[in-house]
């Protein structure tokens, strides 16, 4: 595909199978200011990713033909892009199981739409942060005349101004919120945060109940299988027993710079 620039208001993607649902949300988001599509099951929702190209997408689980799981796990493999799960599944290992797979975010079913429609901002201004503030896609080949910040440690590599992180010379793929949480991680280097501070900051609002911290647990689980050598060892990203996490204080070895 040829690279080029293309500006649109920011595109949503629901699906759901209770067309009551569809239709609230289509009416509320689009009144936000945003485009909106909708999926009456899973097996739609992948066509229409593919022809729509959104920018975020809201999946409830539980759909006929291709769950809210399957979706999940199916474009991960192909993208970064946002995912919120919809749920009425009331065991926490089950909500778990969309995180691990690649959600960025979930919320429990009934909820207001006004709460979705504050959830999907923050998803973005952590996953794309430009694309909310000036509502532009830049599709690649762009020139950055911005210096870019580069933090060093052995083989690892993050551009901190390009969001972007390297092993040697293989890029690895993070979703925007995995290096919004490297980010976080990286600027208080030496220091534990608190899985509190890391929801607060990352996701944007207090956990309601003690197991919605899990959700920072699992995104560091995924996020240490990326950027760490041996996961059962790792040696970036420590975990502070009882406090939450911790990147690696910096030594004489490791370096920032600018580029």
């Amino acid at each position: 595909m040829t690279p080029e620039h293309r500006i649109h208001p920011i595109r949503i993607l629901i699906a759901d199978d209770e067309a009551n649902i569809r239709r609230i949300l289509e009416t509320r988001l689009r009144i936000a200011g945003f485009e909106v599509a909708a999926a009456v099951n899973g097996t739609q929702a992948l066509e229409l990713f593919r022809s729509f190209e959104p920018d975020a997408l809201v999946l409830d689980v539980m759909m006929p033909e291709l769950d809210g799981f399957a979706v999940t796990e199916r474009i991960r493999a192909q993208s970064e892009v946002p995912i919120i799960l919809l749920t009425s599944l009331s065991d926490v290992g089950d909500r778990l199981t969309g995180l691990r797979l690649g959600a960025d975010d979930y919320i429990l079913k009934p909820f207001s739409p006004k709460e979705l429609e504050l959830r999907i901002r923050c998803v973005m201004r952590r996953s794309s942060p430009s694309l909310l503030s000036s509502k532009q896609v830049n599709n690649g080949g762009g020139h950055n005349s911005v210096s870019n910040q580069w933090l060093i440690i052995g083989n690892f590599r993050v551009d901190l101004t390009r969001r972007k992180a390297y092993r040697g010379d293989e890029r690895i793929r993070l979703t925007g919120m995995e290096f919004s949480l490297l980010e976080l991680l990286i600027s208080r280097a030496g220091e534990s945060v608190s899985r509190l501070d890391i929801l607060e900051q990352v996701w944007g609002y207090r956990p309601t109940k003690s197991n919605d911290s899990r959700v920072v647990d699992v995104h560091i689980s995924r996020l240490r299988a990326k950027v760490e050598d041996d996961v059962d060892n790792p040696e970036l990203i420590l975990t502070s027993r009882g406090k939450g996490y911790m990147f690696r204080r910096a030594n004489q070895e490791d370096r920032a710079v600018k580029a």
